[in-house]
């Protein structure tokens, strides 16, 4: 078994994290959440040979990952007492983070960590229709936290690229035409393991990135992870 493990400061008592890089036969011990932040795809030890595809995740159960340039794995240590992990150190209600956010929205985001850098073309991972050449991002990883029934606020604005991946509860990743609730036009249905297939910003001219009008609903109390790639 190779690869360079070290856990990440989203660990704690409620979900353990761990950030390995070059991982080779490396084991999966018990069920665990296996989340590709890279390009290339991570290949899962078993046969037929399989592999997570870029930019996204699954739940592997006892197993090893082949190889891959590195993984982010998560396991859940308690579900039944999900919604204490907002006083674990390092979380904040994000209003108390972002002047004139809604301090009746109980969204709650945990630390946030640096794991590296990547290179990738920006136009081939999002899936345009011409490449725009490599460029350098910096990874960034933290989990957030709502409460059963929260609209966690339909926003337009990230200067960089996003994914997020379910680790606890069920949500939705919701669109919409406008800032308004009654324009929702895709509802996608996240649960424990699931990462959507594809960032879904658009590249612009001036190198920043253009998103809908997108918002996360909690359905259940949940914990979701983003994965931020900020160009350097």
């Amino acid at each position: 078994m190779a690869g360079t493990s070290r856990q990440i400061n989203s660990a704690n008592a409620y979900i353990d994290a761990e950030f390995v890089m070059a991982p080779k036969d490396f084991a999966v011990e018990g069920r665990t959440i296996v989340v590709n932040p890279n390009l290339t795809p991570v290949t899962v030890g078993q046969e037929p040979v399989r592999h997570i595809p870029a930019f996204s995740s699954t739940v592997l159960v006892d197993t090893t990952i082949e190889q891959g340039d590195s993984v982010l794995l998560l396991r859940v240590l308690d579900e039944g007492n999900m919604a204490d992990v907002v006083n674990q150190p390092g979380w904040s209600l994000f209003a108390d983070l972002l002047p004139g956010f809604p301090r009746t929205t109980l969204l709650y985001r945990g630390p946030v960590e640096r794991i590296g850098t990547v290179e990738f073309d920006p136009g081939l991972a999002l899936g345009e229709e011409k490449p725009l050449g490599p460029r350098t991002f910096e990874i960034s990883v933290n989990l957030w936290f709502a409460p059963a029934g929260t609209d966690c606020a339909i926003h337009n604005v990230h200067e960089f690229i996003e994914i997020h991946s379910q680790i606890h509860g069920y949500g939705r990743m919701q669109k919409f035409k406008e800032r308004d609730h009654n324009t929702l036009y895709e509802d996608q249905l996240m649960s424990p393991g699931h990462t959507p297939p594809v960032p879904f910003c658009r590249t612009r001219p001036d190198g920043g990135f253009t998103y809908p009008w997108h918002q996360y609903r909690a359905d259940t109390d949940c914990v979701w992870l983003a994965v931020e790639y900020h160009a350097v």
